[in-house]
């Protein structure tokens, strides 16, 4: 798998290009993400939103509408894609263009990008509507702002909940294979058995 990786923004958000046989997605939308797809000369077949926080959904009704492609998200989050200002008092510093989901995605679904399959994860506790991506075959899965390198996703946002993040992280991330790297929001990838030995808001909750 081919995977090109973009930081922009004011939050360094991560957007992710997975190219394939059958033509690239893009996961996450971070300002500067449809500018950098212009350089890719791309043709983008759709995006993914890992959530609604308006740094992951900076440039998204710009890709939607310039390439015609769908745009796939949970549910949960769907107040923050048709109305996305409403967190304008949580520190979104410019007025952004509601974004048209065309399909909302459940947990379990198995959703293909060329010949990977990637498995829906829900991992509500940073946002309602967080969602990962694991691809089995790969080793990997895009996990939005629920785990970093040695951090975790804030939960003092609307929607944010501590005990309901850790039991994401604990009962969905941490039961995959210690080896599957973890391409997160911000910052550089991981792996989960690495977090699970290092990562200092991890180490005392661990499950048994």
């Amino acid at each position: 798998m081919k995977i090109e990786t973009f930081s922009g923004g004011l939050a360094q958000t991560n957007a992710f290009l997975i190219e394939s046989e059958e033509g690239s997605w893009l996961i996450d939308a971070p300002e500067g993400s449809a500018g950098f797809l212009d350089k890719q000369q791309v043709e983008l077949k759709g995006l993914i939103l890992t959530h609604g926080h308006w740094d992951h959904i900076w440039d998204a009704a710009q890709i939607v509408d310039h390439f015609k492609c769908p745009c796939i998200a949970h549910k949960d989050d769907e107040i923050l894609f048709s109305d996305p200002n409403v967190m304008s008092r949580f520190g979104l510093p410019v007025k952004l263009k509601a974004v048209e989901i065309s399909q909302y995605i459940e947990e379990g679904e198995v959703f293909s990008i060329g010949s990977h399959e990637f498995e829906i994860l829900h991992l509500p506790g940073h946002c309602p509507g967080s969602i990962g991506l694991y691809e089995p075959k790969e080793g990997l899965v895009f996990g939005g702002d629920v785990l970093f390198a040695g951090g975790i996703g804030r939960t003092d946002l609307p929607g944010g909940d501590l005990d309901v993040l850790m039991n994401s992280i604990h009962e969905k991330l941490l039961k995959l294979p210690e080896a599957t790297v973890v391409y997160p929001g911000h910052g550089p990838s991981t792996t989960l058995g690495n977090e699970k030995r290092t990562n200092p808001f991890l180490l005392g909750r661990m499950s048994n």
